[in-house]
């Protein structure tokens, strides 16, 4: 079976599991749904493990390993469900679903349909580490984004209602089987710490690296500059959060620059070449 054909039967099934999550979870309600059920939680199984076979297949058997704004955006997509399926298992994050399985649904056949270029010195430690660590806090950052968009949802939601305080009760609606919004607030910031940690050690890497991983010291380019005004953005995000309890709006709005400019610092540029230029 060709591989375009099982990254697309991925898609599909993520596709289909949106769809199932948006009926029944997005879609008015007199009873709100309470939590994922089991055949829920091992229906997504599927594609998510076919997905991380295909992802196998694709970056980790080949002798000659091709890497692209596709791969990325798969490896990304993948780990956030993943990271999304482990954290539901402690948390009822219903409303989440219909957020993050349409996007994996779009990036499971990028590798495919977009090859990438080639990349030298995949056998040596600190590529594998520097990339490991890059793909990990898109990644961590990707579900971030996703909750402070829900965050965002959940509070336009209260305002209109009337009903609650922002910071008590739970939700009702659509979103009722999300926990309060203080809850989703310490997950996020939880989250974009952890994220922020791994970007650090992303650059820490690139930097200390540069030689062996590039064949030069590091450059300053566009991916540099974007990705040290991500940093830069979550740098501020923290600090406003630890010093003057930044919240709300301001979470949300430094949230999406930093990972607007994130993407723009590898994801964005390759998209560019490999697209809209023709080129690896």
């Amino acid at each position: 079976m060709p591989d375009i054909v099982l990254h697309l039967a991925v898609s599909a099934l993520y596709g289909g599991l949106a769809l199932h999550f948006w009926r029944t979870r997005w879609k008015p309600r007199e009873h709100p749904h309470g939590g994922m059920a089991a055949w829920e939680r091992a229906a997504l199984l599927v594609p998510l493990g076919l997905h991380g076979w295909l992802l196998h297949q694709d970056l980790i058997s080949p002798e000659q390993l091709r890497f692209g704004f596709g791969q990325a955006l798969s490896v990304m997509l993948w780990l956030g469900v993943t990271i999304y399926w482990i954290e539901s298992l402690f948390y009822s994050l219903d409303g989440m679903q219909p957020l993050v399985l349409p996007l994996a649904a779009l990036a499971a056949p990028l590798p495919a349909l977009f090859p990438g270029m080639a990349v030298t010195h995949t056998a040596s430690i600190e590529f594998r580490l520097h990339l490991i660590l890059g793909m990990a806090a898109y990644s961590v950052f990707t579900i971030a984004m996703l909750h402070a968009l829900l965050m965002a949802l959940a509070e336009r939601s209260l305002h209109k209602s009337s009903k609650l305080r922002l910071s008590d009760g739970p939700l009702s609606g659509p979103l009722a089987g999300l926990p309060p919004l203080l809850t989703l607030e310490r997950l996020l910031f939880r989250m974009i710490a952890l994220a922020f940690v791994l970007l650090t050690l992303t650059l820490a890497t690139g930097l200390v690296f540069s030689e062996s991983l590039f064949g030069r010291a590091l450059r300053f380019d566009h991916k540099t500059l974007f990705a040290l005004l991500s940093w830069l953005a979550f740098a501020i995000l923290l600090l406003g959060r630890y010093a003057y309890g930044w919240r709300g709006r301001m979470a949300l709005r430094f949230t999406l620059l930093g990972f607007v400019m994130l993407l723009l610092a590898y994801v964005g540029s390759r998209f560019v070449l490999e697209v809209v230029l023709g080129r690896v």
